[in-house]
């Protein structure tokens, strides 16, 4: 994926962390959900005159008990008359009578504006209907009668007032803290599980691929948070992975260059070193002649290992972009003429033609013109080695298109097609007796300042035809025209 690529977003339904969001809040509302019908159940099953829902009948009750307690007998203890009538209550409930004596079911006192509101109703000064509330709620009453006559009063003080706690304790009771640890469990199976089962493979895949396993890959199924993170570290993956063998490869072709260069330098040294170690011998006697002749082998032998230096530093600089280019507006026959007049003597001898020829809408192209005649001199000098007397080599230049195309074409033996897609590379050779007299780095030297001018360089062959293609890009940029003073025509 392209750095400027946008990153399409998934929509929010496929989110991980909207699931997440989402499950809790349907967790929230099932709970409460769950609660609230755990709770009106159990109200529901509170019957009898004691239930939450019926204060008055509560102490209408315990008013009726108590009476028939008290009429049976007035001196009865009060204590367990209130006790047996309000067994089932579950608040505080208190009995006081006109002549004083009070009773309660709970060690709690009544509080005094109650106990003074009670008395004024017992006195005759307001209706038990009248009694009014105190700060925590209504006060429930009750008359305690004997023979149509008012004993006293059955009291309902409102409830203490429960503080946070104390009322979330009662709401989370016993059976709904039980149904509130299951549904976490669910949700925790159902929503976390799989996410945590997915990053565990993930982790999993991510130590595999770097203990090594550089073809492992995350699954990345889906459209969420987690998807997208094994997509992401399969890209990377694969990136490192190309990275990776790119390197490799890379070490490979370097540990090969440095065998042929040792290679190509150890032949041309072993001869200078043993004509040399010849010379030297004072016990044998050589003649003027072979002297000579030993001196001139080595003089050749250096002046070839000085062209194999000279064409790795020359490859080097163009492969690496460090060697200047001299680009200006050429005129393309001016550089055949000089390839032509280079050759013209190599060629006489071998008995092979050279030919030029170039398309009229082809006369001038953008160019470092002496670059593109070292190209054209390493391709005309590789053909001369391989062309029989008899022969041609044509050197042509037409535009093609966008494109502009220099050829150049020889008549000889061909090369076997497997060998056409190496013979760029540096020493390569197709066999002994194509290697001549070169270096093996004449094509590479080639594609380099090809590549350079940002062109290619292509090769067909076929026995009695062989040709190399230099494709060009056409245009004049600002920075290639001639300065003034200088000569387009190069």
């Amino acid at each position: 994926m392209s750095p400027d690529t946008p990153v399409r977003r998934p929509i929010w339904s496929s989110s991980f962390y909207w699931r997440i969001a989402i499950s809790f809040v349907a967790l929230v509302i099932v709970v409460l959900v769950g609660q609230s019908i755990m709770f009106s159940y159990m109200i529901a099953r509170q019957t009898g005159p004691f239930a939450p829902e019926n204060p008055n009948a509560a102490a209408a009750a315990v008013a009726t008990e108590v009476s028939a307690a008290l009429a049976r007998d007035e001196r009865a203890p009060l204590d367990d008359a209130l006790r047996a009538a309000a067994a089932d209550a579950r608040q505080g409930v208190y009995l006081v009578l006109k002549d004083g004596r009070t009773a309660a079911n709970t060690e709690r006192p009544l509080s005094t504006a109650i106990r003074a509101q009670v008395d004024a109703v017992l006195l005759g000064a307001a209706s038990p209907r009248d009694t009014t509330a105190d700060a925590t709620g209504p006060v429930v009453t009750a008359p305690v009668q004997i023979a149509g006559e008012l004993r006293g009063l059955v009291v309902l003080p409102p409830p203490p007032r429960r503080g946070v706690l104390s009322e979330v304790g009662r709401l989370l009771s016993l059976p709904g803290t039980l149904m509130l640890l299951v549904a976490a469990a669910a949700a925790a199976v159902v929503i976390f599980a799989p996410a945590r089962r997915r990053l565990h493979a993930l982790e999993e895949t991510a130590e595999r691929f770097g203990a090594g396993e550089l073809t492992v890959r995350a699954a990345d199924g889906g459209h969420d948070e987690i998807a997208r993170l094994a997509a992401a570290f399969n890209r990377m993956a694969s990136e490192l992975a190309t990275r990776t063998e790119a390197l490799r490869t890379s070490d490979r072709l370097r540990r090969q260059m440095l065998a042929d260069v040792s290679h190509e330098l150890r032949t041309p040294l072993t001869a200078m070193l043993g004509y040399l170690d010849t010379l030297s011998m004072a016990e044998i006697a050589i003649d003027a002649e072979t002297r000579i002749r030993y001196l001139d082998t080595v003089r050749r032998e250096t002046a070839r290992l000085e062209r194999i230096v000279a064409d790795l530093l020359d490859l080097a600089k163009h492969e690496h972009g460090v060697s200047s280019l001299d680009t200006r507006v050429c005129a393309i026959d001016r550089v055949f003429s000089h390839v032509v007049g280079r050759y013209e003597q190599q060629a006489s001898t071998a008995g092979v033609a050279l030919e030029t020829h170039v398309d009229e809408a082809a006369d001038q192209l953008v160019a470092d013109p002496h670059r593109l005649e070292q190209v054209l001199g390493n391709l005309v000098a590789n053909a001369l080695r391989h062309t029989p007397p008899g022969g041609t080599v044509s050197l042509s230049a037409k535009v093609d298109g966008a494109k502009y195309v220099l050829l150049v074409e020889d008549s000889g033996e061909g090369m076997p097609p497997e060998h056409v897609e190496h013979v760029f590379q540096r020493f390569y050779k197709v066999d002994t007796a194509r290697s001549g007299s070169g270096s093996g780095l004449g094509l590479s030297i080639v594609k380099a300042i090809v590549e350079r001018h940002g062109g290619t360089v292509s090769v067909t062959s076929r026995p009695g035809h062989t040709a190399f293609v230099i494709t060009l890009p056409q245009g004049v940029p600002e920075d290639a025209l001639p300065q003034s003073g200088a000569s387009a025509n190069l």
